[in-house]
């Protein structure tokens, strides 16, 4: 049996605490229907000695009490509350602990571990305080370092699959309801059959497109299934090279085309995949081009097609009024049936398609007329590795959702944050700790390419 025998609180969502691991153990069970000289067999020391190379100490995190594989709209439109939904992608000792857990049909003796990253500090704004929670949740399904795991697998499940959230609520006493607002971005390799050959002697690997799937049934999947946790519209920002004098990145960048432009035949228009092609290596090379700012018009673009979550809630996380989403709970299953919703109020009545913010309602004390707003659909990025580009492109996107979010909590006037303001600065660092730490985990060293902001020149540059 693994247990975690000691830990340390990271954060905490509306009261609810968050751990990491900072220690485990393994114990024995011993049993008499085992055979003592197969206990110490080989193999089954093999095993174990496998088990223990993972350290739960590094990038692991749980909570007893909110559901932290989970995204902040999904926990608050639950319809069953108190159910631990282990069978989700982000849950990665759901195998190991399926067993005890189907035995005793609860799971009072086991937690769910998320892998990825985690980040809260206490900002402030004019002196008005607020949490900014950064979290990223890896998937467990087609798991594997960078060059072992490339691509899309026959079921659509891609390498290097990361969901981003940030979260924003105020500041407040124990005890006080209080607003609180999340965004949800996504990260993934191009879901396609390619791969790369591993050598010492060549930094840049040929890039192979393995398998041809005529139909890109894989490709179809993956987007069915983003569709299943996130709904549309699906936003594809692809930021790979166009142009190469050796094609190696613009191979697979006209394929993925390919492969858009054939699922979108069989879309309904207001349902078809948005792909947005931005050369960002590109962009960065060209003197007087301000990347960030580029990258911020397509975050804003991106945002008023999706919107995001609003509500205020309870000291207990529980929304103030009731509120109706379509269920996108199940990951796995995708079971996206119309009448499976939170509570029976109508959706149309809550939505606010185009203005996500909102009137700031809450300024001044008066409580008591904003609705709730929903996130629908995602941004999902992609460079080749996913870690470098992809983690600027995600920071210019949490800036600009950034803006919307404090301006929605009421603590800004506008929901736009400048490049020079310290706030942007702030994020940046989270960013850059959060791109380090995924890089490690896909590529097992930090980014190699950081943000560099010059506050006073508004310039973004690739060192």
């Amino acid at each position: 049996m693994l247990l975690i025998t000691k830990r340390r609180q990271i954060g905490a969502i509306c009261g609810h605490n968050v751990y990491a691991v900072t220690k485990s153990e393994m114990i024995p069970l011993p049993n008499s229907t085992v055979n003592s000289s197969a206990a110490e067999s080989k193999n089954e020391n093999r095993y174990k000695k496998l088990l223990c190379t993972v350290d739960l100490t590094k990038d692991f995190f749980f909570s007893y009490s909110y559901h932290v594989m989970r995204s902040l709209q999904k926990n608050m439109c639950n319809n069953e509350p108190g159910q631990v939904l282990y069978e989700t992608m982000f849950v990665w000792n759901e195998f190991l602990t399926r067993g005890i857990r189907n035995h005793l049909q609860n799971t009072i003796w086991t937690v769910a571990l998320v892998y990825g990253f985690f980040k809260q500090s206490t900002l402030s704004v004019s002196g008005r305080e607020f949490k900014l929670t950064l979290i990223a949740r890896r998937s467990r399904h087609y798991a594997g370092t960078r060059y072992l795991k490339r691509g899309v697998n026959e079921k659509g499940r891609v390498a290097n699959d990361v969901e981003t959230e940030q979260i924003v609520f105020e500041d407040v006493p124990d005890g006080l309801s209080t607003q609180i607002t999340s965004i949800v971005q996504n990260r993934g390799s191009i879901p396609l059959f390619w791969s790369q050959e591993t050598s010492r002697l060549n930094l840049k690997p040929d890039i192979i497109l393995s398998k041809k799937d005529q139909n890109y049934e894989a490709t179809r999947l993956h987007f069915e299934n983003l569709v299943r946790r996130y709904g549309n519209p699906i936003i594809i920002l692809n930021l790979i090279k166009t142009q190469e004098k050796k094609p190696r990145e613009s191979i697979l960048r006209q394929e993925f085309a390919n492969a858009i432009d054939f699922i979108n035949k069989d879309l309904s228009e207001e349902n078809r995949l948005r792909f947005l092609h931005w050369d960002l290596h590109k962009h960065s090379r060209s003197k007087g081009t301000n990347v960030l700012l580029l990258l911020g018009k397509v975050a804003t673009y991106a945002l008023t097609l999706t919107g995001f979550f609003y509500c205020r809630v309870t000291s207990s996380l529980r929304p103030d009024e009731c509120m109706s989403w379509p269920s996108f709970e199940n990951i796995d299953d995708g079971d996206m049936s119309p009448d499976k919703y939170c509570n029976n109020l109508n959706e149309d009545a809550y939505r606010s398609e185009g203005n996500h913010s909102g009137d700031n309602n809450f300024a001044n004390g008066n409580h008591c007329v904003k609705p709730p707003t929903f996130q629908r659909g995602v941004l999902r990025t992609n460079c080749i590795d996913c870690l470098d580009r992809t983690n600027v492109a995600q920071y210019a996107y949490g800036l600009a959702a950034l803006g919307h979010q404090l301006h929605a909590l009421g603590i800004k006037d506008t929901p736009k944050i400048d490049l020079n303001d310290p706030l942007a600065d702030e994020l940046m660092g989270f960013y850059e700790r959060m791109g380090d730490t995924l890089a490690h985990q896909y590529g097992g060293s930090a980014a190699h390419n950081k943000v560099i902001l010059d506050a006073t020149c508004n310039h973004m540059q690739f060192p």
